[in-house]
């Protein structure tokens, strides 16, 4: 899987650049901002943290960036799960109705 290109596009701009485990971090925390509720993104936030945690002693670089490869992948998936739940927006924001997540891959229009 190491070097496999994902053919899905991510949740946020930028994933392709995250190589670390500080970055992946810090990318999925901006992930949990752009979700509806501050409960939902409380969950997911405790579960970033969580799976740091578990995963804090891992030193094989290449199960280090299949793990990131699979973050990235369980975050669009449920960035793309919430943007299916999220009702139409109305025609002010300018947002088309078939592309909820706007420009900047956010689910919620940008203010």
């Amino acid at each position: 899987m190491l070097g496999q290109r994902v053919s899905r596009m991510a949740p946020l701009p930028g994933a392709e650049l995250v190589r670390t485990p500080l970055q992946l971090y810090r990318y999925l925390l901006r992930c949990c901002r752009q979700l509806p509720t501050k409960g939902v993104q409380e969950h997911y936030k405790h579960a970033v943290r969580q799976s740091f945690r578990v995963h804090s002693d891992e030193d094989n670089p290449e199960r280090i960036q299949q793990i990131i490869q699979r973050a990235i992948e369980d975050a669009d998936w449920i960035m793309n799960k919430v943007s299916a739940w999220l009702p139409a927006p109305p025609a002010s924001w300018g947002v088309d109705s078939g592309n909820l997540r706007g420009h900047q891959g956010s689910p919620l229009p940008h203010s």
